[in-house]
């Protein structure tokens, strides 16, 4: 159990999931979230390193600077302008992809709450305050959010 499970509900388990585009057929918010997210894997990898502390540091404040701005509009446009037609004008399996996906907007804002302050101090230079949560969080954040890429690209442009 990771340490971001202890603290929360299991969250069900989804369908498979289909596989994320190449990156050239991406939204291109979506090829900035998942370079974002390869950043934070390297962070991850990175963090009990202290030689990397520099490196860390600058990875740990593009995440929040990205995930604090960028992506949190590119999840209110889906939530007000592009949700509401495929929830009103679509089959039972549309509106249950897209009923995921705000669902995975609720678990992808609850877990950066849990991140954010985590980064902002390595971002600080303090380094990382708890490792052995930062680093599962960091694997789960990122397979969480990339696994929603690959749902909403599927419908959205499969």
């Amino acid at each position: 159990m990771s340490a971001t499970t202890a603290r929360r509900p299991a969250r069900p388990r989804h369908p498979a999931v289909p596989l994320l585009l190449a990156p050239e057929l991406m939204d291109k918010t979506h090829r900035e979230i998942a370079q974002v997210l390869d950043h934070m894997e390297r962070l991850a990898q990175l963090l009990p390193l202290p030689a990397q502390h520099a490196q860390t540091a600058v990875l740990a404040a593009q995440a929040c600077d990205f995930f604090n701005g960028p992506a949190r509009a590119h999840h209110e446009a889906e939530e007000t302008q592009v949700f509401p037609g495929l929830l009103a004008g679509h089959d039972a399996a549309v509106r249950a992809q897209v009923q995921r996906l705000q669902q995975d907007h609720n678990w992808i804002e609850e877990d950066w709450l849990e991140l954010e302050p985590h980064l902002q101090a390595v971002a600080r230079g303090e380094g990382p305050r708890d490792v052995e949560f930062l680093r599962p969080a960091l694997a789960e954040f990122t397979a969480l959010y990339r696994e929603h890429l690959a749902v909403e690209e599927a419908l959205l442009h499969g």
